[in-house]
């Protein structure tokens, strides 16, 4: 199995992308610690996870919450005596707002979640990485983050900022044993839209320009399957990058 006894740790891990990749970390051999808003959702994938003869933990995380970030690292190591993958998944979407629409308010919280919680958690989870000589983090960044047709000012920005600190963060500890990469993922069958309201008609109607071209929507297991690649040694030589997983779609831009 490629994470044999590996801990780790995957944030919106209740549903979609973040529970296929903890189920995927799971089979494959690592402790889980399966981290959501909705604790609920979350326990129903730890039990099963353990059904299927796999080790995790649930616990409720809101990742907007510096305390609850730095609870659930604490828990990891707490739990199963230390941390070796951090997957940065949790994340919600805007509403296609474009930049004269969007409101202060539904800036600050789509950054908290989806762009400063990444740097918090990888804050946190540095010095045992450090401390270990070794270490992988995994961010959920989006094709949203490649470019500027694929949601609102927002998100497409949050996004384009976990790329970026995930670049900095792959080159600035590449000599210590830390790997650090993003997914971006294309059009994917998830519940991301339940964050969605009030959507602004003109923004939607700009980005169905590019929607009009998606090759196909992929699967949460899709994506775990490259997730389960950058925390495995098959991608001992990658680092600082983005793996699109988008059928293709970006390619056409």
């Amino acid at each position: 199995m490629k994470l044999q006894d590996r801990v780790a740790v995957v944030t919106g891990a209740a549903s979609g992308m973040g529970k296929s990749i903890a189920e995927l970390y799971a089979k494959e051999g690592a402790k889980v610690i399966v981290a959501d808003l909705n604790l609920e959702g979350a326990e129903q994938v730890v039990a099963g996870i353990i059904s299927n003869g796999g080790v995790a933990k649930a616990i409720q995380v809101n990742v907007a919450k510096l305390e609850d970030i730095e609870n659930m690292i604490d828990t990891a190591v707490s739990e199963y005596g230390t941390l070796d993958i951090l997957v940065n998944n949790a994340g919600i979407m805007d509403s296609f707002e474009p930049a004269g629409e969007i409101t202060d308010e539904k800036w600050d919280l789509i950054f908290d979640i989806n762009t400063k919680s990444v740097m918090r958690s990888t804050r946190k989870a540095l010095p045992i990485f450090l401390e270990k000589g070794k270490g992988v983090i995994v961010n959920t960044a989006s094709t949203g983050g490649l470019n500027g047709a694929h949601a609102g000012a927002a998100y497409t920005a949050s996004k384009h900022a976990v790329v970026g600190l995930t670049k900095n963060t792959g080159f600035m500890y590449a000599n210590k044993g830390i790997r650090c990469n993003a997914i971006a993922p294309g059009a994917t069958a998830t519940n991301i839209g339940a964050s969605m309201k009030n959507i602004s008609e003109f923004g939607s109607s700009r980005t169905r320009l590019a929607q009009g071209v998606i090759p196909r929507v992929g699967t949460p297991e899709e994506i775990a399957q490259v997730a389960l690649f950058l925390a495995s040694d098959d991608s001992s030589f990658v680092n600082g990058t983005v793996i699109s997983a988008d059928a293709g779609w970006t390619s056409a831009f």
